[in-house]
């Protein structure tokens, strides 16, 4: 029986997979590659720098993107522990408080 389920698991696996190709396959006619770009004619500024960057080079856009993100998130983390520093939170040092 475990022989049988098997047998049929691997039946139901290799059509799942064949399948997809072959109605690919049978599309016909000349296939047109897709070009992805963002429409720029709103954007001013860094907005349209930015959306242009990514229109030219996606390769560049996630360079500066990786670089951007960590760069951003160092600042507004340093500049929340000022701003809780400032009201009164203190972050640096840690006191358990047992009741």
């Amino acid at each position: 029986m475990k022989a049988r389920f098997i047998k049929l698991l691997t039946w139901g696996m290799f059509l799942c997979l064949s399948l997809p190709g072959l109605a690919l396959a049978a599309g016909g006619g000349k296939v047109e590659n897709i070009v992805i770009v963002a429409d720029t004619r709103k954007f001013t500024g860094w907005e349209a720098w930015w959306t242009n960057l990514y229109n030219e080079s996606h390769l560049y856009f996630a360079l500066l993107t990786m670089a951007l993100i960590p760069t951003i998130g160092v600042l507004f983390g340093t500049f929340a522990d000022f701003l809780m520093s400032f009201i009164g939170i203190d972050l640096k040092s840690r006191e358990i408080a047992d009741h």
